[in-house]
């Protein structure tokens, strides 16, 4: 992601912040220690998921330190972190501005959250990894392993009651609705679970089990049951799912469009 990007994305935030100050005065504290009292996103970031994570295990300080010395130190996670603003700021039609997912949306909070963990868990800092994925299953209700591997541009649209497993993969440019589960086949370790190639919709309430494959492109109906791979640029619907028709756009992720192609 350029820098233009970069610079543009806090420039919003910090606009919006500013705003915000003067149309509801009320909740100017709210904003300044949020957004305006940092020089960064990445620092502000670590505040905003501290401030909702941190209990008497880990307290938000010592939280927003460990969490901003992650998000300084992989430029990486910093632009996924930045694609997945813009991926919400041109999906959802709720969204006005960067500062609502910063601020407001669970499922954006949680996104970041297993950003922070998977960077731990990686790191053999496992026990930390498991409590932030435990926080994040009290607070937000979206339970993500944090061994996952997420690629950029992800949305995870409300999220609430999201689980996705151990082994799952997420390609570039992915949304996932709530309700949404990404699961294991049997009781045996290895690879379980399901990898999701970039540009895929799942839409709500869909459950997508084993170790199998959806191809770049797909999309996956409303409430259908995945047991099988499914090809590039297919939409699939029904309990079991089969093939339906293919989605009207190259990436039905972008579109969101929910509907079941013919």
């Amino acid at each position: 992601m350029s820098s233009d990007i970069e610079h543009i994305i806090w420039a919003d935030l910090r606009a919006s912040a500013e705003a915000l100050v003067k149309e509801e005065p009320d909740l100017a504290s709210y904003y300044h220690a949020n957004v305006l009292n940092h020089e960064s996103l990445e620092e502000a970031l670590a505040y905003v998921l501290a401030s909702r994570l941190g209990n008497q295990v880990m307290p938000p300080l010592m939280l927003s330190q460990v969490l901003q010395k992650i998000l300084l130190k992989d430029a990486d996670i910093a632009e996924a972190v930045r694609a997945d603003l813009v991926a919400w700021r041109t999906r959802d039609p709720a969204c006005s501005s960067y500062l609502d997912p910063f601020l407001h949306f669970k499922g954006f909070h949680a996104l970041q959250s297993h950003r922070m963990a998977h960077a731990l868990w990686i790191s053999n800092r496992q026990w930390l990894a498991r409590l932030i994925q435990s926080r994040c299953a009290e607070v937000f209700d979206i339970d993500i392993h944090p061994a996952a591997r997420f690629g950029r541009g992800i949305m995870l649209d409300h999220g609430t009651a999201l689980v996705i497993g151990e082994t799952a993969e997420l390609g570039d440019d992915v949304s996932l609705l709530h309700h949404v589960t990404l699961g294991g086949n049997g009781c045996l370790g290895g690879n379980r679970h399901p990898k999701i190639g970039d540009g895929v919709l799942i839409s709500v309430g869909a459950t997508v089990l084993g170790p199998i494959h959806v191809g770049e492109g797909a999309k996956i109906g409303a409430g259908s049951l995945v047991l099988d791979d499914v090809p590039e640029h297919c939409t699939v619907a029904g309990v079991p799912a089969r093939i339906v028709g293919k989605p009207i756009s190259e990436r039905p992720s972008l579109a969101m469009d929910q509907s079941l192609d013919s």
